[in-house]
């Protein structure tokens, strides 16, 4: 086994902002362990199902200013789990670089495909007639992402294929991201140096 796959891909962040108090800890090569707390209880429902999914081993706690709008708090989440990817990736000689996941989710599915380039992009594709789920607005699912795909330096594309209930689109969107992500990240034994002919991502 190289001295690569035996590194630990851990990191720990903390971020303060006027609006937002982030702390978080992450274990890439983990077993989707997790304890979330956001304030946001279907959000924090969506992150445990990423970290199972993705077996990653997240600890997270987030405390902002819910009581004006969740928006600071779910893109700010977005922005520190990025970067803590980022982090926890630090050297991506080995890695997979791309994985793709088509998820259902009882009458719902998502497909979504990812690429861990360093060149970040989303492509969002999900229209809701539905547009609430409890006092979740599921259209912060795309500033989520937005944000995770800027500051992990992922290209990420999110395909609804077909969907009604806007709690299974939004679930199979999050399980979908982290099946992908957690293929992409993975080692691969074959692969003797980076997945790519730049000589860098």
């Amino acid at each position: 086994m190289s001295e690569r796959k035996t590194q630990e891909r851990k990191s720990t962040l903390v971020r303060k902002t006027k609006e937002t108090d982030i702390e978080i800890g992450l274990t890439l090569d983990g077993s989707g362990q997790y304890e979330v707390a956001t304030g946001i209880p279907f959000f924090d429902h969506m992150l445990e199902s990423f970290a199972k999914h993705a077996l990653f081993d997240l600890r997270l706690q987030a405390r902002g200013d819910i009581e004006v709008d969740f928006h600071h708090t779910v893109e700010d989440v977005g922005i520190a789990l990025g970067q803590a990817i980022r982090e926890a990736v630090g050297d991506p000689t080995g890695i997979r670089r791309f994985g793709q996941c088509s998820l259902p989710m009882a009458e719902a599915r998502v497909d979504v495909a990812v690429d861990v380039s360093n060149r970040p992009y989303l492509v969002y594709r999900v229209e809701l007639r539905n547009d609430r789920i409890g006092d979740f607005d599921p259209s912060l699912t795309e500033d989520f992402l937005q944000a995770l795909s800027q500051n992990a330096g992922l290209d990420l594309h999110v395909d609804m294929r077909y969907g009604r209930s806007p709690h299974h689109v939004v679930e199979a969107v999050f399980k979908g991201t982290a099946r992908a992500l957690r293929a992409a990240l993975e080692i691969d034994p074959r692969q003797t140096g980076l997945p790519t002919v730049k000589g860098a991502l």
